[in-house]
């Protein structure tokens, strides 16, 4: 066991991009609006995360090939090849390109909540995330990548669960929470934000590019599904502690991530806001690394690029994503109205990646005898149809 969690990587490269900003923003309204009524969705959501986390990296790690080139070589009609890289070019590449800016924004946040904005004004902290991300990225190497962002994740993990077991939650109102499946009136939108901040479509490409640096065959199959478990958990437990943290709010107006430290400090004391401040942080900077990267394995696969990471166009695109975030983050626009649009976008964005994905792990001629068993077939069309499910009640809710 101890072999194995030091061997952990990639799983907690998907756990830092999924636990951003949107991901705090989203359980924060969740708890002050609804108390424990959500978690349900929150415990779902990580399932789900696991059972099309585990598909991506093991598809990677049997073909050596990401999940864009995997859908590349498996569809032979050109045209119909073409329309669906588009999508998928278009849905993660351009996507995560508004998305950096709240992943900026959000990072900012937890920075202002320490530091207040008259001693450092927000666009110089835009700058310095911005170019933190840009070195990270920059110096191209996985093993340094992963060790920052592991070191990340720990820190944000401990601040916010630490926080959430200060708060004093009722134990009993959470196991009712998660086994309920309540929808409390005008939930659905917090519902599918909480979904879509959890199972990010960006992430099964990087999943499916990244565990190709950390192992080599499939025979290292377990210790990947292992990963990806272990990390996602800790990832959901990490969610479900932001909206533990907010219900002591309820009542109170929200306006950002910020505003739920600086409501808890009264209850908990000055290091709740220390604390949560540091968690958001990490937060922001995670998943402002994680955004650009996975953009650049999509184009990669998509156009049949190197996905080395110091390969030139590798290069061009993260630092395009992330200077499209930057400048993004400097227009006049609320910080909430991009996270939010971010996390909705993301939850109807799902239905469309993981039928693709389902899909390509039942070709034979591309997977062999790893292809979907009929109990992974089972789970994996239960997300899907979870996520149809949710998405049509969206945009239903929008139209109708």
């Amino acid at each position: 066991m101890l072999n194995r969690l030091k061997n952990i990587g990639p799983g907690v490269l998907v756990a830092a991009a999924f636990i951003g900003p949107g991901t705090v923003t989203a359980c924060s309204f969740a708890g002050a609006k609804f108390g424990y009524a959500l978690l349900w969705a929150l415990a779902i959501s990580t399932i789900a995360t696991i059972v099309l986390q585990e598909m991506a990296a093991r598809a990677g790690l049997v073909t050596r090939k990401g999940l864009a080139a995997l859908i590349r070589a498996a569809l032979p009609n050109p045209w119909f090849r073409k329309l669906m890289l588009g999508i998928i070019f278009s849905a993660i590449v351009i996507g995560n390109a508004a998305y950096e800016a709240g992943n900026l924004t959000g990072g900012v946040l937890g920075l202002q909540t320490i530091i207040p904005e008259e001693t450092v004004g927000r666009e110089i902290w835009l700058l310095v995330l911005g170019l933190m991300a840009a070195i990270i990225l920059y110096i191209g190497n996985y093993k340094f990548l992963e060790r920052v962002l592991v070191l990340l994740v720990l820190v944000m993990s401990l601040s916010f669960l630490i926080t959430a077991i200060a708060s004093g939650p009722d134990w009993g109102a959470i196991l009712t929470g998660l086994f309920t499946f309540q929808r409390p009136e005008g939930s659905l939108w917090l519902v599918l934000g909480l979904v879509g901040t959890t199972v990010v479509p960006y992430n099964l490409f990087l999943h499916a590019s990244i565990v190709q640096k950390k192992w080599s065959s499939p025979a290292d199959l377990p210790a990947v599904k292992f990963d990806t478990a272990t990390a996602i958990l800790l990832g959901g437990l990490v969610s479900m502690a932001v909206l533990l943290c907010a219900i002591p709010l309820a009542g109170s107006t929200l306006n950002n991530a910020g505003d739920l430290a600086r409501g808890l400090e009264p209850l908990l004391g000055s290091y709740a806001r220390n604390f949560l401040g540091i968690g958001l942080f990490a937060a922001g900077l995670t998943s402002a690394i994680t955004a650009p990267l996975a953009a650049s394995y999509v184009a990669a696969g998509c156009f049949g690029w190197s996905n080395s990471m110091d390969n030139a166009k590798f290069r061009m695109v993260w630092a395009l994503v992330l200077l499209l975030g930057v400048a993004s983050s400097f227009l006049k626009i609320k910080p909430l109205e991009i996270i939010q649009f971010a996390q909705i976008a993301n939850g109807l964005l799902l239905p469309l990646i993981a039928g693709i994905l389902l899909w390509v792990m039942n070709q034979e001629n591309l997977l062999g005898k790893y292809k979907n068993t009929f109990w992974q077939n089972l789970l994996g069309g239960s997300v899907f149809l979870f996520a149809c499910f949710l998405g049509a009640k969206g945009i239903w809710k929008v139209f109708g």
